[in-house]
């Protein structure tokens, strides 16, 4: 065996295709091989014996260099070369993941009589993530919210907000939102780009994603935290009722805030409680 060499992130994992290069002290490529989907690197070339340079580079992470001594059994064992994300945050490992609704958050915020805020949540809602595993922009997330379960802590208000003048809950039980894209907006940050279901209506709307970082629960599992915001015209949802109150204030803002705390555990299903 030439050369063996096992590629993962800060977090320990598995970087699948990583590209190693190995030069000579000439600077002249002499191997090039890929990790494969665990992220390692095996190749049967046999290497000359003497000093080289090492060099792993993948999508989305930046270059590592090291230096490696060929000795008479012509094999060089690089050993675990771990790589940074470009920019320097470390993103969620890939593959499915799961919102907890016990632990997230899915509020909206609406302007009152233009001088104060009415906040809302939605109670009952699910929504599933995939990080994609080389290119973190081709990720997709899918979430599904039950309309009827707003909760403005007014019965009375949440009673109008179900009806047609609003959600018209008993016609559009669900609200659906199906990302379509993403595009890196910082060291830490993405827009998501994706299409809403709302009020029977399907609009795209791009939500602000931040990604807050990722750590173990008590129960074994790994969970990851993002806060997102978008804001929506209440009229490009066919949500058109208000009430004109003195000096033509509106009772209701025209938009409508989207605030969304999530915490998502690693894997297709949440834990047994």
């Amino acid at each position: 065996m030439g050369l063996t060499a096992k590629i993962r992130t800060r977090d320990g994992w598995a970087v699948s295709h990583a590209v190693v290069t190995v030069t000579d002290m000439t600077g002249s490529q002499v191997l090039r091989a890929e990790a494969d989907a665990e992220g390692a690197v095996r190749d049967d070339t046999p290497l000359e014996p003497g000093a080289y340079t090492v060099i792993v580079t993948a999508v989305g992470y930046a270059p590592a260099a090291s230096s490696a001594l060929v000795t008479a059994a012509r094999r060089a064992e690089v050993g675990t070369v771990t790589l940074a994300r470009q920019g320097g945050t470390e993103l969620p490992p890939p593959g499915p993941w799961t919102v907890d609704p016990a632990h997230s958050t899915v509020g909206a915020v609406a302007q009152h009589l233009g001088i104060s805020s009415v906040r809302g949540r939605f109670t009952e809602f699910s929504a599933s993530l995939e990080i994609a595993p080389d290119d973190v922009t081709k990720s997709r997330v899918v979430a599904v919210i039950r309309a009827a379960s707003i909760d403005t802590g007014n019965g009375m208000r949440d009673t109008h907000l179900r009806s047609a003048d609003f959600l018209d809950v008993g016609t559009y039980p669900e609200i659906t939102y199906r990302s379509t894209g993403l595009t890196a907006a910082g060291q830490d940050r993405w827009t998501v780009h994706g299409d809403l279901t709302l009020h029977g209506v399907v609009r795209p709307v791009d939500l602000d994603l931040a990604y807050l970082g990722t750590g173990s629960d008590p129960w074994g599992g790994t969970r990851a935290a993002f806060r997102a915001t978008a804001e929506l015209r209440r009229e490009d949802f066919a949500m058109n009722y208000n009430q004109v109150v003195q000096a033509g204030i509106a009772a209701i803002g025209t938009t409508l805030k989207v605030e969304l705390d999530v915490q998502a555990v690693q894997g297709e299903f949440l834990p047994q409680a």
